[in-house]
C-alpha cells in the first residue's frame, strides 16, 4: 500500500484521500470514501477512468501496445503455448508443469459432453436462430443441468463449475452451428486436442470422415489465447457486476456472452468483414479510403485502431502472420473479399493518413478474414469469441468470489429528472 495521498477540496472541505499503487501501470486515488467526507460522488460515463476493482489477472498499456496475461506477454504465449495452457495460466496464475498441464487436459476433455436432454432444448429455437441468442439461453440452461456445482460459497464446486463452461463450451457452440445450417450434432471425440476437437464437432459430417487440418487447428488455437480474456472490457464486467449479486456461475457467464453479443464489442470482426464485402473490389479500395478521410462523409473503417490500443494492437501482430499462413494453406486465390483485405491491409500499413491517426488493422480486421477463410460464416464469429472469452470471464469471477472486499456492484448516478413534486388526481390534470 502507497503512503501518498490526494487532498480534494468541494467547497471548503477536503477530503484526503489514499493512493493505490499497482505491480505495473498508472497509480488509482481511493475514493470509497469521497462521499462520506465531502458529500459526493464522481461522475465517469462508461467508467473509462474509474478502476471498479483490483486484479491479478491481466493487465494492458494501450499506449505501449502491451498486453499480459498473469505478466506473460501475449505474443509469447500464442507462439508457443495453445489455449488450454492459457486457460491453465489464467485459472490459478502460473504455467503448468508437465504433469499439471496432462491432469488438467485430461479434466477438460471428460468434461466436453453435454446432458443428451441439452439436444431436445435445441429443437425450441427457430432454425434461422442467431447462434449467439442460442449460446445465451443454452449456457444459462446449464445452471438447470448441473446442480451440484452452483453453490458458489463452495471451492471445490466453482472448480467444477469452471472445468464444465471451459470444456462444453466449444461442444455448446458447435451444437448451435450445427443446428443452424441443419447438420446432425456430432459429439466430441476424447483423441483429439481441444481446438481439432471443435473443428471436428463443426465441420465433420456422419456421412464421412473428417481430417482436421493441423494449420487450421494451430491458427484457432491462436484466436482463442488472443481472445482469452481483455482486463475489465464490457462483458468482463457484465460478468463481474453479474457474480456480485451472488448469481450462480453459469448465469454470469451467460450475462457475458449476451453483453458480447453487441456490435461495439464482440461483433467487430463481423463488422470488419461487412465493411470488406461492402467495398466489394480491389479498385473500389480509393473510393472508400477518400470517404473514411472525409470527416463528413459517415463511412468509418471498422476493424483499424483500437479504444485501447493507441499503438498496434499486439494481437494484431500475431493475427496478421496467422491469417496469412491459413490463406496460404488454403490456397485461396479467386476470393475477391480477401483480396480486398489484403491490398486494404497494405494501404493501411503505408499511407500517411493511417499511419499519422495509428489506424493500424486491429485483431478483429484479421480474425474475421481467418474465420472466413476457415468456413465459418459471420454469424459464428461471435459465438468463437465467446468461446474463448469464457476462460476469461471465469477467472474474473473466481477473483471476484474470493476477494473478501468485494460487494454487490451498484454504480451512483447524477439525477437530472424532476424535482420532488405533489401527486395530482387525474380529474384535476384536466
Amino acid at each position: 500500500m502507497s503512503s501518498k495521498t490526494s487532498t480534494v477540496t468541494v467547497d471548503g472541505t477536503s477530503a484526503e484521500l489514499p493512493v493505490k499503487e499497482g505491480t505495473i501501470g498508472p497509480s488509482v486515488i481511493d475514493i470509497s470514501k469521497l462521499y462520506s467526507q465531502t458529500g459526493m460522488f464522481t461522475y465517469d460515463p462508461g467508467f473509462t477512468s474509474t478502476a471498479a476493482t483490483e486484479s491479478k489477472i491481466t493487465y494492458i498499456d494501450g499506449d505501449k501496445g502491451i498486453l499480459l496475461y498473469r505478466g506473460y506477454p501475449i505474443d509469447q504465449l500464442a507462439e508457443h503455448g495453445d489455449f488450454l495452457e492459457t486457460c491453465y495460466l489464467l485459472l490459478y496464475g502460473e504455467l503448468p508443469t508437465a504433469a499439471q498441464k496432462a491432469d488438467f487436459d485430461y479434466r477438460v476433455t471428460r468434461h466436453t459432453m453435454v446432458h443428451d436432454q441439452m439436444n431436445r432444448f435445441f429443437t425450441g429455437f427457430r432454425r434461422d436462430a442467431h447462434p449467439m441468442a442460442i449460446m445465451v439461453a443454452c449456457v444459462g440452461a446449464l445452471s438447470a443441468f448441473y446442480h451440484d456445482s452452483t453453490d458458489i460459497s463452495d471451492p471445490h464446486q466453482r472448480m467444477i463449475a469452471s472445468m464444465r463452461m471451459i470444456a462444453k463450451m466449444p461442444t455448446l457452440a458447435a451444437m448451435a452451428y450445427k443446428y443452424s445450417i441443419g447438420q446432425p450434432f456430432v459429439y466430441p471425440q476424447n483423441d483429439l486436442d481441444y481446438t481439432s476437437n471443435f473443428l471436428r464437432m463443426c465441420f465433420a459430417v456422419p456421412a464421412e470422415e473428417y481430417k482436421v487440418n493441423p494449420v487450421l487447428s494451430r491458427a484457432l488455437d491462436r484466436i482463442f489465447i488472443l481472445h482469452a480474456d481483455h482486463e475489465q472490457n464490457a462483458s468482463t464486467s457484465t460478468v463481474r457486476l453479474a457474480g456480485s449479486s451472488g448469481a450462480n456461475p453459469f448465469a454470469c457467464i451467460a450475462a457475458g456472452i449476451a453483453c458480447l453479443w453487441g456490435p461495439a464489442h464482440g461483433g467487430a470482426n463481423e463488422a470488419a468483414l461487412k465493411m470488406l464485402e461492402e467495398i466489394g473490389t480491389p479498385d473500389r479500395i480509393p473510393e472508400y479510403i477518400a470517404k473514411a478521410k472525409d470527416k463528413n462523409d459517415p463511412f468509418r473503417l471498422m476493424g483499424f485502431g483500437h479504444r485501447v490500443y493507441k499503438n498496434y494492437d499486439p494481437r494484431a501482430r500475431i493475427m496478421q502472420k496467422t491469417t496469412h499462413e491459413v490463406l496460404n494453406e488454403l490456397g485461396i486465390k479467386d476470393d475477391p473479399l480477401l483480396d480486398v483485405a489484403v491490398e486494404l491491409e497494405q494501404i493501411a500499413l503505408k499511407d500517411e493518413y493511417f499511419i499519422e491517426k495509428k489506424l493500424y488493422p486491429n485483431i478483429d480486421f484479421y480474425s474475421g478474414i481467418t474465420l472466413k477463410a476457415m468456413g465459418f460464416p459471420t454469424s459464428m464469429f461471435t459465438v468463437l469469441f465467446a468461446l474463448a472469452r469464457t476462460v476469461g470471464w471465469i477467472a474474473q469471477w473466481s477473483e471476484m468470489i474470493e476477494d473478501p472486499s468485494q460487494r454487490i456492484g451498484r454504480p451512483r448516478q447524477l439525477y437530472t429528472g424532476s424535482p420532488e413534486r405533489d401527486y395530482v388526481t387525474l380529474a384535476q390534470r384536466g
